[in-house]
């Protein structure tokens, strides 16, 4: 059977990947930068564009105000005390050496998971893909959530692990091992040959 594989380009926003981002300061722009995911996923995206493969972009954020922030939520207690990721402005755009060209797909979410509450799935249906290339950060959250939910809506799942990155090598090595649990764990060049 014919693979027919969607290029996910996961939470590579400013707020998290730019060294002016706050998330950035973090330890996740170190991490990115010592593993060349921004360099990897652009690969990936020209590679992709090029094979006529559909890049999908997910950002997170919240509306201003944050009516729709999930209130206790450790992963996004930070955003509200100091109004991060807000949806519309500088911090959720994606960085510029991997924005989306004119008629590519970018879904904004609300919460770690990229399906949840979100017109991916529509999308993804829409254009019969049957594979989720997944790059991005965080591993151990957006990654990981859309290789399991993908997995559990069908999808044959791979994981471009040179796009991928989070806030340490060892939580990321981590994640990759429970990721293995449901998805491929691959390379761009690999999954995207040139």
């Amino acid at each position: 059977m014919r693979r027919r594989p969607a290029l996910l380009v996961m939470d590579l926003i400013n707020e998290i990947v730019h060294p002016d981002g706050k998330y950035a300061a973090e330890g996740y722009l170190e991490q990115i930068t010592r593993r060349g995911v921004l360099e990897r996923t652009a690969v990936a995206i020209g590679r992709a564009r090029a094979a006529g493969i559909p890049v999908i972009y997910v950002v997170v954020g919240f509306s201003a105000g944050f009516a729709d922030w999930p209130e206790g939520s450790p992963v996004f207690d930070s955003a509200r005390a100091d109004e991060r990721l807000v949806l519309g402005t500088w911090a959720t755009r994606v960085h510029e050496a991997i924005r989306p060209a004119d008629g590519e797909a970018v879904v904004a979410k609300r919460r770690v998971s990229p399906f949840h509450g979100t017109h991916l799935e529509v999308l993804l249906r829409g254009l019969r893909v049957d594979t989720l290339l997944l790059a991005g950060v965080t591993t151990d959250l957006v990654v990981l959530s859309a290789a399991r939910e993908g997995h559990d809506r069908d999808y044959r799942v791979e994981v471009l692990e040179d796009a991928t990155a989070t806030s340490d090598q060892e939580l990321h090595e981590a994640a990759l091992k429970v990721l293995a649990r449901t998805a491929t764990i691959t390379s761009v060049d690999r999954a995207l040959p040139a």
